[in-house]
């Protein structure tokens, strides 16, 4: 990460820490450090000194489950650290504990004096983004209890309430004031001569509402292996290629990333799930687009999150109108929150509905589901839930009304509600956006197409209804046949990104053109126009498709959405080509897909910048990527999809 925060992650929880292994709590920058449980910052410092100073790092925290550094007082070379101090972090499910070992370098006895500021300030995510927005929070009443093997912070804000509690053993021998909140424990260690003395410190974050009996772990260890057993189930009877081993390290890594990144939800029936979260830091949640996406990726060698996703958000879609959360009924959620601000409404996002494609994309999976696991007993559970989807398609949606699916931009949540939802990410080529008003984007037409072609299936062979599988089957060839009339530029043999209010063409040449071949929509002739025309050099930057071609006045390649190159983007792109039969193309793709992975620990980020291979021989950061991301760690399956192993 940038802002040399390291990240340990857990499910719905996740800690940052600094190369030393400290949390500061500072405010703003491209990531946050503390531990945060379902948005909400539990712990805000973490700083160790060590006879009232602040150790060296002289071994940094490098990623992985647990975070390792190894510290030694400040000196000299005439003066040789008195000791050494090793350091040991991990999280679990709302539970953060550490091991700190000190050693002596002395052939006599010491008593070194070790003390822990720490703090919770249980800040909002939301609060920590650097959007200059404030929420006013009044009422709010703090508490610190000194425990006799710790202390306890407890915050208070009218119905909502949570605490964190640190205890240590041994205990602290005293706990400080510090005049700002946070509570200092102290420990005076006696240290044999080159001996060892060891303390383990561990927390527990209480979120509002929950009533679990919760247990934090004795030990970092003990969390190593539990994470082990996590992962090797995930990644149990997956087979992975022999003739290309940087794409088997690539689909091990994203399958490891995906079982940490398992989220709790509740499903129709009130039972308890677990789906892919969207990514950390900043989208540890369910986000309807994104679960969906990754479990299509996964589907074919892990099908259990596709299932838990479908039954996620047909508990959570929508019913009724609601204006605040861009609801209408039939629609699949966007994105669920569990914080403070969410809870008291002042952001949308509790329950928010604001993307155009997160409904036909449900629609996708469990067709595809179906078809790929012979399971039909879900398409039976969930056929009131896709016969309302297919209705929100039809009537919110705007496909019988205008022919297309539709979006208008939210003042109070997102612009832009298909999968490029940031400002300003729908532009003409020259950067110019369109005027207020509807939007009907390229991409969503696809996923609506595919939606209606695979419900019919199931229309026709599990739910036994001829007469709404034909009206289905009728909706789509209709849409295909307006889509290449109004969409697809002739002076650029390309399909528009999106179309205005008027029906004008949106005319950025941008990579959702490739959704279009995974979702079918497109001619075969037309979609290998457009399949060869994305392998080519504007596009391609030899890492994978930019999202805006090079040389257009929109293109930047450090934009989130006008330039950047998106591994999940890639991956459909790849699974298009190989539909289209461009299976050179494709692996052209993958390659360099597989290849960015290889040179950052055969792990994806969310996003990598634009820039070339030609010119950067080494792929360049996207300055605010989520590190961890669930749709990046399932793209290298479905590029194993596409194009094999060979």
């Amino acid at each position: 990460m940038t802002d040399r925060h390291h990240l340990l992650v857990r499910g719905g929880t996740f800690a940052a820490v600094s190369d030393g292994g400290d949390i500061s709590g500072v405010r703003g920058g491209s990531s946050p450090d503390g531990l945060f449980v379902r948005d909400a910052r539990h712990l805000s410092r973490w700083q160790l000194t060590v006879d009232g100073a602040v150790p060296e790092t002289l071994t940094p925290v490098a990623d992985g489950d647990v975070a390792r550094c190894v510290l030694v007082p400040r000196g000299g070379r005439r003066e040789p650290p008195a000791y050494t101090l090793f350091r040991e972090q991990a999280v679990s499910d709302s539970a953060f504990v550490e091991t700190l070992r000190v050693t002596s370098n002395r052939p006599v006895a010491s008593t070194v004096r070790i003390a822990l500021t720490v703090d919770a300030d249980f800040t909002d995510q939301f609060e920590l983004r650097s959007d200059f927005r404030t929420y006013a929070k009044s009422g709010v009443i703090r508490k610190r209890e000194v425990l006799d093997d710790g202390v306890e912070f407890s915050y208070r804000r009218g119905e909502w309430r949570s605490c964190t509690t640190v205890t240590a053993e041994p205990a602290p021998d005293s706990v400080e004031e510090t005049g700002t909140g946070a509570r200092r424990l102290v420990w005076a260690l006696d240290v044999a001569p080159h001996g060892s003395a060891e303390l383990t410190c561990r927390v527990m974050a209480r979120t509002h509402g929950d009533r679990r009996a919760l247990r934090v772990p004795r030990s970092p260890a003990a969390v190593h292996e539990q994470l082990r057993a996590v992962e090797d189930e995930f990644v149990e009877g997956v087979a992975f290629p022999t003739g290309w081993p940087e794409l088997a390290a690539a689909c091990a890594r994203g399958l490891a990333d995906l079982a940490a990144l398992q989220v709790p939800a509740t499903g129709p029936d009130g039972e308890t799930l677990r789906v892919p979260a969207a990514g950390a830091p900043w989208f540890l949640t369910l986000l309807g687009r994104d679960a969906l996406l990754t479990s299509l990726f996964t589907l074919p060698y892990r099908p259990e999150p596709a299932a838990a996703t479908l039954l996620a958000l047909a508990a959570a879609q929508a019913t009724e109108v609601g204006v605040d959360s861009v609801a209408q009924p039939g629609k699949i959620v966007h994105e669920m929150r569990h914080g403070e601000l969410a809870h008291f409404g002042q952001v949308p996002y509790g329950r928010y509905y604001g993307s155009v494609d997160a409904t036909p994309l449900f629609l996708v999976l469990l067709g595809t589901y179906v078809e790929q696991t012979g399971d039909v007993t879900l398409a039976r559970r969930l056929e009131r839930h896709a016969r309302a989807a297919i209705g929100w398609m039809l009537d919110h949606g705007g496909l019988t009304s205008r022919g297309y699916l539709v979006y208008r931009a939210d003042q109070g949540g997102l612009a832009n509600q298909n999968w490029k939802d940031s400002p300003g990410a729908i532009c003409s080529a020259d950067g110019s956006r369109p005027v207020a008003g509807p939007v009907m984007a390229a991409g969503a037409q696809g996923y609506a197409y595919d939606a209606l072609r695979r419900t019919a299936v199931l229309a026709r062979t599990v739910w036994e209804d001829e007469v709404y599988a034909a009206l289905l089957e009728q909706a789509a060839g209709d849409l295909r046949d307006r889509f290449q009339r109004d969409f697809w530029m002739s002076g650029h043999d390309f399909p528009a990104l999106a179309l205005d209010a008027q029906g004008g063409q949106i005319d950025a040449l941008a990579s959702d053109a490739g959704h279009l071949l995974w979702s079918g929509l497109l001619d075969k002739e037309y979609g290998k126009v457009v399949g060869r025309r994305l392998l080519e050099p504007d596009f391609f930057s030899g890492w994978g498709v930019r999202t805006l071609a090079a040389g257009q006045p929109a293109y930047h390649p450090l934009s989130y959405h006008r330039g950047s190159v998106w591994p999940h983007d890639n991956a459909l792109i790849t699974l298009g080509l190989a539909r289209y039969g461009l299976h050179d193309e494709a692996r052209a793709v993958a390659s360099g897909m597989v290849d960015a992975a290889s040179a950052a620990g055969h792990r994806l980020p969310e996003v990598l910048a634009g820039y070339g291979r030609d010119t950067h021989p080494a792929p360049v950061p996207y300055p605010h990527a989520c590190v961890r991301e669930s749709r990046s760690a399932a793209a290298p399956l479905a590029l194993l999809t596409a194009v094999g192993g060979a």
